[in-house]
């Protein structure tokens, strides 16, 4: 019996190479020749302002969340199906998290109810685009400029995604991303803001090096570095970056892969009358074969697929659970949690299948055999 996980690191071959080469410069905290090299990539590809590696995904929204001015009882806007990173970087700096529900079709935030959650004291709205495909960008653009709010994408999934042509993360004025091992480039850990306000750029320096103009200072523009704002450690070693570099030079070959594979189980699982949803693709929207996802018709058959799906040696999984009903947010806020039913539909029903390089078609067949054999016998 064929033994297929969830997910496994793709190594292109030069990862060690260019590790070497990092220790040989003689630079390995940060901020050196592979970090550059990383920073030049993103910015040419897909005319980013501005990019900084951070140590996380988890850290840019952090960064994000100082730069905006983040202020206690600041209302920010988040999708309630998402990672807790989302709602903890502004929750860190007092803020009230205000949740939104999913769309009907997909996980990502429902731009059409965005606007009645707006008060005066909101801030901004994340936004995150849920496996790589697109949230309603105009729709949530709009609203945020008739409000004067700050607008976030969370494109942790979203590397070489895009929306009418554009890439995401390149719509709100920040948005952060994830070079996490589950990711379509990996760094074992990282992550990168990508500025697109140039009001940020110079600040955004300053807060990942410690609260200090050291940046400035190693580029000549003052005579010494002092401590100015707050801020943190957020940048990565070169040994994540020089990692990281080896991935983004076979990022077209990865991507090509990704998307054959996501489209072999789109096509292999679409079937007339299935019990199951697939993902909804809006219109003018890129997948970037992040992840692949079916949506079961209740939870206990989702429990039932994976319970399947494990004796055939697949390992199938679940994905986010709502944060307005975690143990955080309902002891802070006891009975006034939202109702919020389509993100509780998605965090009740929706499965992912395995999706990483090395998968075989042969593989993402087999799968789709036992998902439809498990169907065919209930």
């Amino acid at each position: 019996m064929p033994t297929i996980p969830f997910n496994k690191p793709f190594l292109t071959g030069k990862e060690t190479h260019y590790i070497e080469q990092a220790v040989a410069l003689g630079q390995l905290s940060g901020d050196g020749e592979f970090t550059r090299r990383c920073h030049l990539f993103f910015e040419h590809r897909y005319r980013f302002n501005k990019v900084l590696l951070t140590t996380s995904c988890t850290d840019a929204l952090e960064m994000s969340a100082i730069l905006i001015n983040t202020q206690p009882d600041d209302e920010i806007i988040v999708p309630s199906y998402t990672f807790v990173s989302c709602a903890n970087a502004f929750v860190l700096r007092g803020a009230k998290i205000v949740f939104a529900d999913s769309e009907m079709l997909t996980p990502n935030i429902d731009a059409q109810q965005i606007e009645k959650l707006i008060t005066p004291r909101t801030k901004a709205i994340v936004v995150v685009h849920y496996a790589g495909i697109a949230c309603q960008m105009e729709q949530v653009m709009q609203v945020a400029n008739k409000h004067n709010l700050f607008v976030i994408e969370d494109a942790a999934h979203s590397i070489d995604s895009f929306y009418h042509r554009q890439p995401l993360g390149s719509f709100g004025h920040l948005a952060t991303f994830s070079f996490h091992e589950t990711k379509n480039v990996i760094a074992g850990e990282g992550g990168m803001l990508a500025i697109n306000d140039p009001q940020f750029n110079l600040r955004a320096e300053i807060i990942r090096e410690k609260g200090t103009n050291r940046t400035s200072f190693f580029r000549g523009e003052v005579a010494k570095y002092e401590w100015v704002d707050i801020g943190s450690s957020f940048l990565p070693s070169e040994l994540n970056a020089a990692f990281l570099f080896a991935q983004l030079e076979q990022l077209t070959q990865i991507q090509q892969k990704r998307i054959a594979l996501w489209q072999r189980y789109y096509a292999n699982l679409t079937l007339p009358d299935a019990p199951y949803r697939l993902p909804y693709l809006p219109n003018d929207t890129h997948c970037n074969g992040h992840l692949f996802y079916l949506v079961c018709p209740d939870n206990a058959t989702r429990t039932r697929l994976i319970a399947h799906l494990q004796t055939k040696g697949i390992q199938a999984v679940f994905h986010y659970l709502p944060l307005h009903l975690s143990p955080y947010y309902s002891k802070q806020h006891g009975k006034l949690q939202p109702t919020l039913p389509n993100c509780e539909r998605f965090a009740h029903c929706l499965l992912r299948l395995p999706l990483f390089y090395e998968l075989s078609f042969e593989e993402v067949d087999y799968i789709s055999e036992q998902v439809m054999a498990f169907f065919a016998c209930r």
